[in-house]
């Protein structure tokens, strides 16, 4: 199994940096170019203003400051300052609101394009591997970060327009100053780089704190998770375990947050003494008569202007590289590729058999082997069964089966064609199951049987025929026809639906056994597939409904390939092939009969749940 690359970088070459931000711009334009283009207005407009109004008002104090000048001459220019002041108001509260609808527009399409990356995942190596979990953790978060570089970009043009312009103003009153001003920005934007940074740097290393955080939250609030965390008073131990986290978290930000003053306080220090030196050496050139007091006016504005817009240039460059650090994971998640090789053949009904040949697998190099070599033949048409002690191999091979896995050594086989070849959707779609740990969703009675035909999800028209009869065959219609709403009845006191809003009442909790039939119907759902694989069918049913649902079953197998797997053995006695799996390889297989016969594991097994039912009880 080849596990994701889990080496963050604490930096980005200019390259990779520039790529990231052409993606995210790209996302902002698919996604809401005419906003895209109202931003890039506002921003052009917030980075020219600043300079222009310092420029009407050295105009307007020149002339108010010269007696020979009319007072009409100030009309022009008096208006010019007032609009440019009305567009220093207006500017930003507009820039601000497009910046909010853009954010969660290019959001939007980022968290779209994530989660389809992920849905595209066809097998589950990925998410069983912690390292996956940790990107995926960080990418989660960083869904806003394209959103985020784009701003950060568009801040920091607002503030190069700025700066450009007073940099010019300062070259032209005193070229000196002009040195000086650029030189105090250079430990500045050397701090924010570090600063962002470090911040990326520690969003990745706390990862699997936020990942557990979130874990031990889950558990305290889940429904699932209630019964024994109550019954176990573990709230306690579970709260403790996530304040652990939480403060582990903390510490981390907040010795950040400490670097991050020490450092700011220390440049606006430098920025203030920058500052101060250029509004002397004004005074004193005024007073000297080279400058005016448009000019001193122009020159402290310059100076303030150029300080304070190199500090938002050199914020957003900071902000920007911490953003495209986190939004790397990001695409490192939506770009990794099919974790599955994707064949294009398509797959034909099962004729023959499927076959597994000499088939070794382990979850991760470093883990011990689960199969070593196991050959098993399931003939079409026929039922074939697993048995075996916990750890055998069993849910595996269903896996394996199912195309969730490949193996390391050997192959799985439909009519003789490795299933790598065949077109993984495909694949599934020639396949009914029920898997051991099946899923109960926070969904309506219909659409959690609906599910194992996702093709009628759309069109509940369409698919309550075949939801019914699926229910009707599990043994489950009587139950979701007594619901308050029938089938449209939520499955759930955790998520009600829109009907159900103003009558929480109408929210339901099945029963264990009740689900195990609605998973049953999922399987069902899928009638006329090549291969069925019932994964413990049973668990959780009294010996009533256990016997009833085995006597479907029996009869829905009947001249289908069947796949059965369970620890009651007096289920699965009628398969007419039963392979004993044990550490790792097929230890035996044949019919019930010849198997108890032999006189091998399955014999001891089959004794020993049958002395069960025999041997008086003890007082």
């Amino acid at each position: 199994m080849t596990r994701m690359d889990d080496t963050p970088r604490d930096r980005l070459g200019a390259r990779d940096a520039a790529r990231h931000a052409a993606i995210a711009l790209g996302y902002a334009r698919r996604a809401a170019a005419p906003l895209l283009a109202a931003r890039l207005a506002t921003t052009v407009t917030g980075g020219a203003l600043p300079v222009a109004t310092a420029w009407l008002t050295k105009t307007v104090l020149d002339i108010v400051a010269d007696p020979d000048r009319p007072s009409a001459a100030l009309v022009a220019p008096v208006c010019a300052l007032a609009a440019a002041g009305v567009l220093t108001a207006v500017t930003p509260q507009l820039g601000g609101f497009v910046d909010r609808q853009l954010s969660r527009r290019v959001t939007l399409a980022a968290k779209q394009r994530m989660f389809a990356a992920v849905g595209r995942l066809g097998g589950l190596a990925r998410f069983e591997d912690p390292a996956f979990h940790d990107r995926l953790q960080v990418a989660g978060n960083a869904t806003h970060a394209p959103a985020d570089v784009v701003t950060s970009g568009l801040s920091l043009s607002q503030a190069a327009l700025t700066v450009t312009g007073f940099l010019g103003t300062l070259a032209v009153l005193n070229p000196w100053l002009l040195a000086v001003v650029a030189v105090a920005a250079v430990p500045t934007l050397h701090a924010e780089l570090a600063i962002g940074r470090v911040r990326a740097r520690m969003f990745w290393e706390l990862s699997h704190s936020t990942r557990r955080e979130l874990f031990y939250a889950q558990l305290l609030t889940s429904v699932t998770a209630a019964k024994e965390v109550r019954m176990f008073g573990l709230s306690g131990f579970l709260g403790l375990r996530m304040r652990a986290e939480m403060h582990a978290i903390d510490r981390e930000n907040r010795r950040t947050d400490v670097r991050e003053l020490r450092v700011q306080a220390a440049l606006a220090v430098l920025g203030a003494l920058t500052a101060g030196g250029g509004l002397v050496w004004a005074v004193f050139a005024a007073r000297a008569g080279r400058l005016s007091i448009g000019d001193v006016a122009v020159l402290v504005a310059a100076v303030a202007g150029v300080q304070g817009a190199l500090s938002t240039a050199v914020h957003a460059i900071g902000t920007g590289q911490q953003t495209l650090l986190v939004f790397d994971h990001y695409e490192h998640v939506v770009r990794a590729g099919a974790d599955l090789p994707q064949g294009n053949r398509p797959v034909p009904p099962l004729r023959d058999r499927v076959e597994l040949r000499d088939v070794w697998f382990r979850y991760a190099p470093e883990l011990p082997w689960v199969l070593r070599g196991v050959t098993l033949s399931v003939e079409a048409g026929r039922a074939t069964a697993l048995v075996g002690l916990n750890g055998a191999g069993k849910s595996t091979l269903v896996k394996l089966l199912c195309r969730f896995y490949d193996p390391e050594r050997g192959a799985v086989l439909w009519d003789g064609v490795d299933v790598r070849e065949f077109d993984l959707g495909q694949l599934r779609e020639r396949i009914g199951v029920v898997f051991q740990d099946f899923m109960s969703y926070e969904l309506t009675a219909a659409e959690n049987i609906a599910v194992g035909d996702a093709r009628l999800l759309d069109d509940p028209a369409a698919a309550r025929g075949p939801v019914e009869a699926a229910a009707a065959r599990a043994g489950v219609d009587g139950v979701l026809e007594r619901l308050p709403d029938g089938y449209d009845t939520m499955l759930s006191r955790i998520f009600l639906s829109t009907a159900d809003r103003d009558d929480p009442e109408t929210g339901v909790v099945l029963s264990g056994g009740q689900w195990q039939r609605v998973a049953l119907a999922r399987a069902y759902m899928r009638d006329e597939r090549s291969l069925l694989i019932l994964d413990e069918p049973s668990a959780g049913l009294d010996a009533a409904a256990e016997h009833e649902v085995h006597s479907g079953l029996r009869r829905h197998r009947a001249g289908r390939t069947s796949v059965l797997i369970s620890h009651r053995l007096n289920a699965i006695r009628d398969a007419d092939t039963i392979a004993v799996l044990s550490e790792g390889v097929v230890a035996e297989s044949g019919t019930h009969d010849a198997l108890v016969a032999a006189g091998g594991l399955y014999a001891e097994l089959f004794e020993l749940q049958s002395a069960g039912y025999r041997d008086p009880v003890m007082p």
